[in-house]
């Protein structure tokens, strides 16, 4: 009587193990509800890194960038939070933005853990000049920070 009594609690222990594991695996129900919370804090993650170069904050924009960072800007894609920074240190120089972005797409993983946002660069005027995709990823501090950005110029109007 012993035996089966301890080979109920070992079957309750393993079911209750299994239970707990697939209602919270990655992908699951309880992750998929926060889809949309976390595309609301990528949106806002991308506006605050934007707001970066409207209020001419350098070291703001550096504290954006994911130790890993890849940018492609100029002719060869720049490497790691440093070089990205030095590199966009230039666009922080003088009064005035040189261009401005917000994002219009947002999209997260089922995991939560990385998204895409995408979307307008205007030039002082308003005017469209090119499109921006960045790849941002939650980091275990819970901040997002940008892992992948590349622009691209946007086609000119039809006559």
């Amino acid at each position: 009587m012993r035996r089966i009594h301890k080979s109920r609690a070992a079957l309750i222990a393993v079911l209750t193990l299994v239970g707990c594991a697939t209602s919270s695996a990655p992908g699951g129900p309880a992750d998929r509800a926060d889809v949309g919370a976390a595309k609301r804090q990528v949106a806002d993650t991308e506006r605050a890194f934007a707001r970066t170069m409207a209020t001419r904050d350098h070291k703001a924009f550096s504290s954006f960038l994911s130790q890993e960072a890849v940018f492609f800007s100029g002719d060869k894609p720049l490497r790691g939070a440093q070089q990205v920074a030095d590199w966009w240190k230039r666009y922080y120089e003088g009064a005035d933005a040189p261009f401005s972005w917000e994002p219009e797409d947002v999209e997260v993983l089922d995991s939560g853990t990385l998204a895409m946002s995408s979307g307008p660069v205007r030039n002082p005027k308003g005017e469209l000049i090119a499109t921006f995709t960045s790849i941002w990823r939650l980091e275990d501090t819970g901040k997002w920070r940008i892992i992948f950005d590349k622009g691209n110029r946007a086609c000119p109007p039809k006559p």
